[in-house]
Protein backbone atom coordinates (compact mmCIF):
# COMPACT_ATOMS: atom_id res chain seq x y z
CA UNK A 1 0.00 0.00 0.00
CA UNK A 2 2.79 2.24 0.88
CA UNK A 3 5.10 1.62 -1.91
CA UNK A 4 6.03 3.88 -4.68
CA UNK A 5 3.08 6.16 -3.12
CA UNK A 6 2.28 8.19 0.33
CA UNK A 7 -0.18 8.04 2.60
CA UNK A 8 -1.71 9.57 5.39
CA UNK A 9 -2.28 7.28 8.60
CA UNK A 10 -5.90 8.22 9.14
CA UNK A 11 -6.00 6.99 4.98
CA UNK A 12 -4.47 3.86 5.89
CA UNK A 13 -6.65 3.22 8.80
CA UNK A 14 -9.68 3.58 6.59
CA UNK A 15 -8.01 1.12 4.09
CA UNK A 16 -7.35 -1.29 6.40
CA UNK A 17 -10.83 -1.08 8.33
CA UNK A 18 -8.23 -0.29 11.41
CA UNK A 19 -8.11 2.15 14.35
CA UNK A 20 -5.65 4.71 13.21
CA UNK A 21 -4.25 4.33 16.57
CA UNK A 22 -3.52 1.04 16.37
CA UNK A 23 -2.15 1.63 12.61
CA UNK A 24 0.07 3.81 13.80
CA UNK A 25 1.88 2.22 16.30
CA UNK A 26 2.05 -0.95 13.72
CA UNK A 27 3.55 1.39 11.14
CA UNK A 28 6.44 2.69 13.96
CA UNK A 29 7.18 -1.19 14.35
CA UNK A 30 7.10 -1.72 10.27
CA UNK A 31 9.53 1.60 9.71
CA UNK A 32 12.20 -0.16 12.04
CA UNK A 33 11.90 -2.91 9.90
CA UNK A 34 12.76 -1.37 6.99
CA UNK A 35 16.32 -1.08 8.32
CA UNK A 36 16.98 -4.84 7.45
CA UNK A 37 15.41 -4.42 3.17
CA UNK A 38 16.38 -3.15 0.40
CA UNK A 39 13.38 -0.46 1.41
CA UNK A 40 13.90 2.88 2.81
CA UNK A 41 11.15 5.18 4.54
CA UNK A 42 10.05 8.96 2.82
CA UNK A 43 8.00 10.90 5.30
CA UNK A 44 6.33 14.23 4.63
CA UNK A 45 6.02 15.99 7.94
CA UNK A 46 2.99 17.52 9.34
CA UNK A 47 2.85 21.00 7.74
CA UNK A 48 0.43 24.00 9.60
CA UNK A 49 -1.73 25.48 6.07
CA UNK A 50 -2.11 28.39 7.76
CA UNK A 51 1.50 29.88 8.59
CA UNK A 52 3.51 27.10 7.25
CA UNK A 53 5.22 25.79 10.26
CA UNK A 54 6.71 22.08 9.38
CA UNK A 55 6.53 20.00 12.29
CA UNK A 56 9.65 17.01 13.29
CA UNK A 57 9.72 14.02 10.99
CA UNK A 58 9.62 11.49 13.58
CA UNK A 59 6.07 11.89 14.67
CA UNK A 60 3.69 10.19 12.10
CA UNK A 61 0.58 11.33 14.13
CA UNK A 62 -1.38 14.71 13.31
CA UNK A 63 -0.71 17.40 15.68
CA UNK A 64 -3.82 19.43 17.52
CA UNK A 65 -2.34 22.45 17.40
CA UNK A 66 0.48 24.80 15.78
CA UNK A 67 2.73 25.74 18.21
CA UNK A 68 3.81 28.83 16.31
CA UNK A 69 0.29 30.28 15.29
CA UNK A 70 -2.23 27.96 17.37
CA UNK A 71 -4.15 27.27 14.60
CA UNK A 72 -5.93 24.01 14.02
CA UNK A 73 -5.65 23.75 10.11
CA UNK A 74 -2.52 20.91 9.97
CA UNK A 75 -2.15 18.73 7.09
CA UNK A 76 -1.37 15.02 7.78
CA UNK A 77 2.15 13.32 7.63
CA UNK A 78 2.21 11.21 4.91
CA UNK A 79 4.53 8.00 4.66
CA UNK A 80 5.63 6.57 1.53
CA UNK A 81 8.35 3.68 0.74
CA UNK A 82 10.71 3.65 -2.21
CA UNK A 83 13.04 0.72 -2.82
CA UNK A 84 17.38 1.87 -2.30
Amino acid sequence: MLLGQSRGIAELAYLLDEAPKDVEQDLEHFLKSLRRMPYHAVIEPARCRQCGFVFRHKKLHKPGKCPQCKGTWISEPRIGIERD
